[in-house]
C-alpha cells in the first residue's frame, strides 16, 4: 500500500460520520419542519389560518366613536397633535370593552408614567418630537393638571 493511503481508514470513518450526520439532519428536518413550510416563500402558509383563529384583542379607534360612546374624545383627537395616536396606544386593548362596555372597562390612565413613555427626553427620538425632562417640567404636579391627554396643546 502506498504511503499516502496509510490513513485511509481514518478518512473512511470521517466520511461515514459525515454521512450519518447528514442523514440525521435530514430525518430531524423532515420530522420538525411542517409540510406547508416554503410553499409561498420562507414561512409556513398554515400560520395565516392559525392567526385568524386567535381571539381579537384590539378594536381600533373607529369603534371608540360609535354608538354614542366617546365621540367627543375622538373628535378632539382628530384635530390635535395626537391625531395619529390610536386610542389603544394609551388605553390598551379594547375589543372586550367595545363588545360590552359594562363588562370590560378601559384601562385608566396614569398620566405621568403614560406621558413619559413618549415624551421623556431621549436622544434617539427625532429633534422635532415634543420631549421634556418630566421631573423638571411638571414641577411636582401631575401631567393631567395642565394637559388634557385628548387635547394636550389646548
Amino acid at each position: 500500500m502506498p504511503q499516502r493511503f496509510r490513513d485511509a481508514e481514518h478518512l473512511v470513518r470521517l466520511a461515514i460520520l459525515f454521512f450519518v450526520g447528514a442523514l440525521v439532519f435530514l430525518v430531524v428536518r423532515a420530522l420538525w419542519v411542517p409540510a406547508d413550510f416554503g410553499e409561498l416563500g420562507h414561512f409556513r402558509t398554515g400560520v395565516l389560518q392559525d392567526i385568524r383563529n386567535l381571539p381579537i384583542h384590539y378594536a381600533a379607534r373607529a369603534s371608540c366613536g360609535q354608538a354614542d360612546c366617546h365621540e367627543e374624545e375622538v373628535a378632539s383627537l382628530a384635530s390635535d397633535t395626537h391625531a395619529s395616536v390610536g386610542c389603544e396606544s394609551c388605553h390598551g386593548a379594547l375589543a372586550a370593552h367595545a363588545a360590552d362596555p359594562k363588562l370590560a372597562k378601559a384601562a385608566t390612565l396614569e398620566g405621568d408614567e403614560l406621558c413619559s413613555r413618549c415624551h421623556a427626553s431621549l436622544a434617539a427620538r427625532p429633534k422635532d418630537f415634543a420631549q421634556v425632562d418630566i421631573e423638571v417640567h411638571r414641577e411636582g404636579s401631575a401631567c393631567s393638571e395642565c394637559h388634557d391627554s385628548h387635547a394636550p396643546t389646548q
